[in-house]
């Protein structure tokens, strides 16, 4: 038992790790949002609002890695289930300290796709990194956290406002 008094799925009797059985549960539509941010250089950020980083369209690069990568998961995360993805979306908006990453990943399926989202904005922000490190190699990646999941059992949930 965990400490919210629910049982660790992932964990037989033995305590040896496994893959959860969710057969049992009910088809249901369900959606995760996650976000995250890459910190950059202002010349950096200039360049990428100007299009004119040395290696091309470094967003485009980024979004299309990041709907990849959320079609991956299962091959990443060991115990997380293959689920069939119906949609994601990835949205890169420039700021001024560096580009924001939102993915919301949608499906109808037994499971979740909260991990599909977290990926997506990890492997997204990976590839912008990878785009701009020669002007900028102290590119970072940042705050990647989920902040709204629905459908399944818990229903709808937010990140509360404040606690990141």
């Amino acid at each position: 038992m965990s400490a919210m008094g629910t049982e660790f799925n992932h964990l037989d009797e033995k305590g040896a790790a496994r893959m959860v059985d969710v057969s049992a549960k009910n088809v249901s539509s369900r959606s995760a949002t996650a976000t995250g941010f890459v910190r950059l250089s202002t010349e950096c950020v200039e360049l990428l609002r100007a299009g004119d980083m040395p290696k091309g369209d470094a967003l485009s690069v980024a979004r299309i890695a990041g709907i990849m990568g959320a079609k991956r998961v299962p091959d990443l995360v060991p115990l997380c289930h293959p689920i069939a993805l119906h949609g994601v979306a990835v949205e890169l908006a420039i700021e001024d300290g560096g580009v924001a990453i939102t993915a919301t990943t949608r499906t109808a399926d037994r499971t979740g796709v909260e991990m599909e989202a977290l990926t997506s904005v990890a492997v997204a922000g990976l590839a912008l990194v990878d785009m701009v490190k020669a002007v900028d190699p102290a590119a970072v990646i940042t705050d990647v956290q989920v902040e709204e999941k629905i459908g399944g059992k818990t229903g709808v949930w937010r990140r509360s406002e404040g606690r990141r």
